[in-house]
């Protein structure tokens, strides 16, 4: 039987970053949509388009 390798404890900063980071960049993202047009909308395609390339991104690997 294999030891139980040693698990390094994670602050809660390390646990809720990239949630966080996820959440303020579709904030940005809702926020530009709503200002204006143009640029905004680049701005707002680009920023909610990150997060749902991250799901499908970490929804692909997980299968393999």
């Amino acid at each position: 039987m294999k030891p139980m390798p040693i698990q390094r404890r994670q602050t809660n900063g390390r646990i809720f970053a990239m949630p966080l980071l996820i959440g303020v960049l579709s904030l940005i993202g809702l926020v530009a949509a709503l200002v204006g047009d143009g640029l905004w909308n680049a701005l707002s395609w680009i920023a909610l388009a990150i997060p749902i390339a991250l799901c499908g991104y970490f929804l692909l690997r997980r299968r393999q």
